[in-house]
């Protein structure tokens, strides 16, 4: 079991900076892939970036690429995104999500969540 808490979500300007993090519970978090996810009002929601258990693997949708890093620290149970040249259309709530089995794309894939935090980036 693992529990997530995500922090960070703000409202900000176009072209501008976030770094949400999500920390973690349990002695065991290095053992977990981990995800972030965003949603928007109306629409599904959708894979942002998964990192895997060590750090050295990521993965990133296309429209993120080069704009979000995402990190780990398993020392301190911690997953950030670093989100630059931030859009309006990036404006959704992120959520952090946590894996025993895969470094996965889809929902399914992902047995733990945090509760979200909102992202708004005015043009």
């Amino acid at each position: 079991q693992v529990q997530l808490v995500e922090s960070g979500g703000r409202s900000v300007q176009a072209g501008g900076s976030l770094r949400l993090s999500c920390a973690a519970s349990g002695r065991t978090f290095s053992r977990y892939a981990m995800g972030w996810f965003r949603q928007a009002p109306g629409k599904e929601r959708e894979f942002v970036a998964a990192i895997d258990w060590s750090g050295s693997i990521t993965y990133y949708t296309d429209s993120v690429k080069g704009r979000f890093i995402i990190s780990r620290d398993n020392a301190k149970n911690t997953v950030n995104l670093q989100m630059n040249s931030l859009k309006p259309e990036d404006s959704a709530v992120y959520y952090c999500a946590a894996s025993s089995t895969r470094v996965g794309e889809s929902p399914r894939d992902y047995g733990f969540w945090g509760q979200g935090t909102q992202v708004t980036v005015s043009s």
